[in-house]
Parts: C-alpha cells; structure tokens; sequence
C-alpha cells in the first residue's frame, strides 16, 4: 500500500504545473533589465520618457514593467501626497521603497505582480 501512494504522490507531483515560470518575453537585455528598474525608482517621469522612446516602448519586457510603473507613480503622487500631509511624508517614502523593491525584481529579470494594478493595466492592453 505504501508503495502505491508513493507512485500515486509522484504522478501527483508530475501533473502539477509550475505557477511561477518566468515572462516569456522573448530575449531580455541588460538594458531592458535596467530600464524597467529605473521605470519603477523615478516614476512616473522615467515610464513617459519610455512611452516616447521609439525603440523601448515596443520591447515586451519594458512595455510589461513600464505601465504598472506608471500607473504606480501616479497613484504615489495622488495618494502619497495627501496622506503625506498628515504622516510627515512617510507614506511617499514607503511607496517609493515598496518601488524600489519591484524595480530590483524587474532588474533580476522576474516579473513583478502588484495587486489590482497588474490586472488592471493588462485589461487597458498597456502591457
């Protein structure tokens, strides 16, 4: 019976997919790497400079990082901002160090998931 459940439990373990598998984004560049995480450390200035950049806006890797950057950027100065008013800055700081974390993840070549931003800029189409 043992030896039934190991083969069962090893069957089990083969079928089972893999859920964190790196971007298939094709051939990923030091430079890609390196500007997705500039996208995130000096949003949203870096993001627009990309939109405007003919040959970095259609990378994929660039164009999957750049719109959550964007969007992140804009929601840090909104957000950030007001509650900055009453915390001595510290939630601007905070969010900028939370982006300073996914731009190094963005650097290590991963793929940065931050939650309703992710979803919602891959319903927009921006990556």
């Amino acid at each position: 019976m043992t030896e039934d459940m190991n083969n069962d439990e090893m069957e089990f373990e083969e079928k089972v997919p893999i859920t964190e598998e790196p971007m298939d984004m094709g051939n990923v560049t030091d430079d890609d790497k390196l500007w997705a995480l500039l996208a995130y450390v000096f949003t949203p200035l870096i993001p627009i400079i990309l939109m405007l950049m003919e040959d970095k806006k259609d990378r994929a890797f660039i164009k999957a990082h750049n719109g959550q950057a964007l969007v992140w950027g804009v929601l840090n100065v909104i957000v950030g901002t007001v509650l900055s008013v009453f915390l001595c800055g510290i939630p601007s700081l905070l969010m900028w160090l939370v982006a300073i974390y996914w731009g190094w993840q963005a650097y290590q070549g991963q793929e940065v998931t931050i939650p309703v931003i992710t979803d919602f800029v891959k319903q927009q189409g921006w990556a």
